[in-house]
């Protein structure tokens, strides 16, 4: 009796670890545009020049616009 006792007690706990084991995080990199996201026109970004460059952890990159009008 108390082995069986036991093991409802067991069973009713791994249901509850695999229950919140399971629950999904909401998603912070969405790959569309949510409305919280700030939002900038790549003209402004780029500027007259059409490139700027971006200090990113230390390293530098440069984002330009391409003749037929790309981002790279």
């Amino acid at each position: 009796m108390i082995i069986i006792v036991a093991l409802i007690f067991i069973l009713r706990a791994m249901t509850r670890m695999d229950n919140t084991a399971t629950a999904e995080k909401p998603k912070d990199n969405a790959p569309y545009p949510v409305a919280t996201d700030r939002e900038i026109s790549s003209r402004v970004l780029l500027g007259s020049e059409g490139r700027v460059v971006i200090e990113h952890g230390g390293q530098r990159y440069l984002l330009r616009q391409t003749h037929a009008g790309k981002l790279i």
